[in-house]
């Protein structure tokens, strides 16, 4: 494949029932990647991908694991199979996936990095309760309006054109969202999780997943990762991890990252990971690009 390709990692929310079951059955070499996520992680992530309920695997302590697994399994068939991005970028919990594919970090030290923020990201959400809606068809000065509010309310992803997510208290995205319907915003949306991500709510993750991130190294890239809080092309490894902290409580900024890179004439996008939810966003936001999912580049039965 000659094409610049560009591997696009996603986050919580693609998360299904027996993902990654069928890949299981037909390659030998990903069973390590689950031993060692069991390992690091102490419980088996590969148990509640392939037979857990969805209420098990919608906890965060969970979904972030097992969406990481899925992901870097799926980026090391795409691999043996060589299919290389010439560029990455990961939506939120997918930025880590990133970091992996361009070789910045490695995997177990990823998984390590995950296992705190997805426990401290609980805790976080059950000291300051929080939420998140999706807001469909409004403009830049509805969104203002929408999240003017006396309870914490802020722009957590601007997904695509039509697209953006509010985070912050029940109260406030309970306000929002009647603010939405009154000032007559197309649709407002209630989202099922367990917290006010990407907001000041999340302050309270920050020390221990910023001091496991300070202590883990990262290397430059040999290939531009695009991440979600300065969606332009980065190289430098103290860059990409002082960008990486910050995510945790800033905006992700999706529709500018895959506008950044169609600038760049990177617009083969390839999806990495559980689901479409990614190549869904991208048709939104261009319409000249080549979207694929994992199973529409490695064709085999029952994946």
């Amino acid at each position: 494949m000659n094409k610049k390709n560009v591997f696009l990692f996603p986050g919580q929310g693609s998360q299904y029932c027996g993902m990654g079951k069928n890949i299981y059955k037909h390659y030998e070499s990903i069973k390590s990647f689950y031993k060692t996520a069991e390992n690091i992680l102490g419980y088996n992530i590969q148990e509640i991908s392939f037979n857990g309920t969805i209420q098990e695997l919608n906890k965060t302590k969970f979904t972030q694991p097992a969406i990481f697994v899925n992901s870097i399994i799926k980026d090391s068939i795409l691999k043996s199979n060589g299919i290389f991005p010439a560029a990455v970028a990961g939506h939120s919990l997918g930025e880590f996936s990133a970091l992996v594919s361009a070789n910045i970090i490695s995997y177990e030290d990823a998984l390590k990095i995950i296992k705190v923020r997805a426990s401290e990201m609980d805790k976080a959400g059950k000291k300051n309760p929080g939420t998140m809606a999706a807001i469909l068809g409004a403009t830049d000065k509805q969104i203002k309006e929408i999240c003017t509010q006396k309870e914490i309310v802020v722009a957590a992803n601007y997904n695509s054109n039509n697209q953006i997510v509010i985070s912050g208290s029940i109260e406030g995205i309970n306000n929002a969202i009647n603010t939405a319907n009154k000032i007559g915003v197309k649709r407002a949306i209630m989202l099922n999780v367990s917290g006010a991500f990407h907001s000041p709510l999340m302050k309270f993750a920050r020390e221990k997943l910023e001091n496991i991130i300070n202590n883990t190294i990262f290397k430059n890239s040999e290939i531009p990762i695009y991440q979600n809080v300065e969606p332009e092309p980065i190289t430098d490894s103290n860059k990409i991890k002082s960008n990486l902290i910050k995510q945790l409580e800033n905006t992700v900024q999706w529709r500018r990252t895959i506008l950044n890179m169609n600038n760049n004439n990177l617009n083969y996008f390839i999806e990495v990971g559980p689901g479409k939810v990614l190549l869904g966003l991208n048709k939104k936001i261009i319409n000249n690009s080549v979207n694929k999912s994992f199973k529409d580049v490695i064709n085999y039965s029952n994946v």
